[in-house]
């Protein structure tokens, strides 16, 4: 509701046409060229990579890819939609969108409406389509903090409830996602809240303090469940038990080491042929290495640190602006993008436990797909924001960034 006002305008009399013009002129470029690079890519293999186990399941070996491609075109649609939308707007809607946040994670376990993959009730239908409420959840937690770290600077600052007050309603979201559960989201969760925190000024002490209770906890969580322990400990010897617990990495090495240099090519992988679990998904990475080889995988790594280094440095120029919400905005962004493509890149090269986080703007998934399409747009809004105040308040030659 609270966002309906501005994207009913967006099209109105009084944005006019130039308005858009003039948004769609000053883009960032590379921001822009490098994230289709990743959603091209990705779509690529993402068809090459389901072929076999979608021609298994519906006998159409192209069903994923066009699913992919459906929701690549419904993304940056709505990437369009959001680049219109003014980023004051969303600050005003940060509370409304974590409390939103809550109530679709309960509604995961309604029954009828939740739905069961592979053990984890993550997903609610909605109809035809599933909607993947985690990945909602860390966007609209990026919103949220930004918009708290600039309503209570000094606090968080200066007062240790300042900045565990919103850990509270970030817990009660962690406590969700583990009952579904989605160890990972959480992880990825409160790392980002935390870098947000950091960068907004929390003292290294207070830092210290939260980063070790939340090592803590997720260690306790980690030993506590024979399944997580399980996965924490196959990924040190993924070959002392290649046929049971540590298939799915020794399949993704395996992938690395015949794709060499150059891969294999285009449509050759042989462990996707049903030795790869989840190779259009969790392990596209692996079969992009196998298929295309280290090449490729250098430029996409360079590709996704161009992405965070952007985005870090887009919310340090809002700052200095007098833009900290923009800022605040672009480095939980950054941070996010960030870690989820290390950890997804580290589990495909057994550096790090198997965990269900997609390759953002890469992987098999709509929901995954979606929100990061809003993300890009969001960076890409940041920044239009970030030079109209330029334009309009020019800097002496000394003081420019």
């Amino acid at each position: 509701m609270i966002l309906a006002s501005p994207v009913k305008k967006l099209f109105s009399k009084a944005g006019g046409k130039s308005e858009q013009v003039r948004l769609f002129a000053v883009l960032d470029k590379q921001l822009l060229g490098v994230a289709l690079f990743l959603l091209g890519l990705g779509l690529i293999m993402v068809g090459s990579a389901s072929t076999s186990i979608a021609d298994k399941m519906v006998d159409d070996p192209f069903y994923f890819f066009w699913r992919q491609f459906a929701y690549m075109a419904l993304g940056l649609l709505i990437a369009a939609v959001v680049l219109r939308i003014p980023l004051e707007t969303w600050e005003k809607s940060g509370l409304t969108l974590i409390l939103l946040s809550i109530f679709l994670l309960m509604l995961v376990f309604v029954p009828g409406l939740g739905r069961e993959v592979n053990g984890s009730q993550r997903w609610i239908m909605l109809g035809p389509l599933s909607l993947q409420v985690s990945e909602l959840v860390k966007l609209f937690s990026v919103i949220y903090l930004a918009g708290y770290l600039v309503r209570h600077h000094g606090e968080v600052r200066s007062r240790v409830m300042g900045f565990m007050r919103p850990l509270v309603l970030l817990t009660l979201l962690g406590l969700l996602l583990l009952l579904e559960p989605d160890y990972g989201a959480v992880v990825v969760l409160f790392l980002t809240a935390f870098g947000m925190m950091w960068l907004g000024g929390v003292r290294l002490s207070q830092f210290m303090l939260l980063l070790m209770s939340l090592a803590g906890a997720l260690a306790l969580l980690a030993l506590t469940s024979p399944y997580r322990l399980q996965r924490l400990t196959t990924f040190l010897n993924p070959w002392a038990d290649p046929y049971d617990s540590g298939f799915q990495l020794t399949q993704a090495l395996i992938a690395f080491g015949r794709g060499e240099w150059l891969g294999v090519g285009l449509g050759s992988s042989i462990q996707k042929l049903f030795y790869l679990p989840e190779a259009h998904t969790d392990f596209l990475f692996a079969v992009m290495a196998e298929e295309l080889g280290l090449f490729m995988v250098i430029l996409v790594i360079l590709a996704y640190l161009f992405l965070v280094f952007k985005a870090l440095s887009i919310g340090r120029r809002a700052e200095k602006r007098e833009q900290p919400f923009s800022g605040y905005v672009a480095y939980g962004l950054g941070i996010w993008i960030g870690l989820q493509s290390f950890i997804n890149i580290g589990v495909n090269m057994g550096v790090l436990p198997t965990k269900g986080l997609t390759l953002p703007l890469m992987s098999y998934g709509g929901s995954s797909l979606l929100v990061m399409c809003v993300a890009i747009a969001l960076l890409l809004r940041i920044d239009y924001e970030t030079r109209k105040y330029d334009r309009r308040n020019p800097m002496p030659a000394g003081r420019r960034a």
